[in-house]
């Protein structure tokens, strides 16, 4: 199976939170079996959120050797540009080749590249993240990961 990881996710990881081994038991993303993705924006996110809360060497040190277990996907990709145009254009309702049922969606610019370039990878996007829903089955697999099934 091929994964992209949303920013929450790694979050989760790196917060040692019991989602992460709820995400191994369920999608073993770390086997050899599976490509397990995460997007430069991520890493982008990730690294402002170290430099907005202070981490220390330490925490940053952890933050790039987890961030090293996963394949880093560029965005500056043509098919990963264009896929980007067509979902946002999808959901804001104006896309005419395919009609966005229901109201527009406002999505982040980052959720934007991270969906398109799990869209062209063909990966299943594993997030905590509803604004994905109305992409799923449209143009990107999507599995959304709910702390409540957790059992803790």
């Amino acid at each position: 199976m091929r994964y992209v990881l949303d920013t929450n996710i790694v979050i989760a990881y790196l917060r040692k939170h019991p989602l992460a081994q709820f995400i191994d038991d369920t999608y073993d993303i770390l086997s050899s079996q599976n490509d397990t993705f995460i997007s430069v924006v991520t890493v982008g996110e990730l690294r402002s959120l170290a430099l907005q809360n202070n981490w220390g060497t330490q925490r940053t040190t952890l933050l790039n050797d987890y961030l090293n277990r996963f394949l880093v996907t560029d965005i500056n990709v043509e098919t990963v540009i264009q896929r980007y145009a067509i979902i946002d254009a999808y959901s804001q309702g104006r896309l005419a080749t395919n009609p966005l049922s229901g109201s527009a969606r406002n999505m982040s610019k980052n959720d934007l590249w991270i969906s398109a370039t799990a869209s062209v990878l063909g990966a299943t996007l594993l997030t905590m993240d509803r604004d994905f829903d109305h992409l799923h089955s449209q143009y990107v697999n999507v599995a959304y990961i709910r702390l409540n099934n957790l059992g803790a």
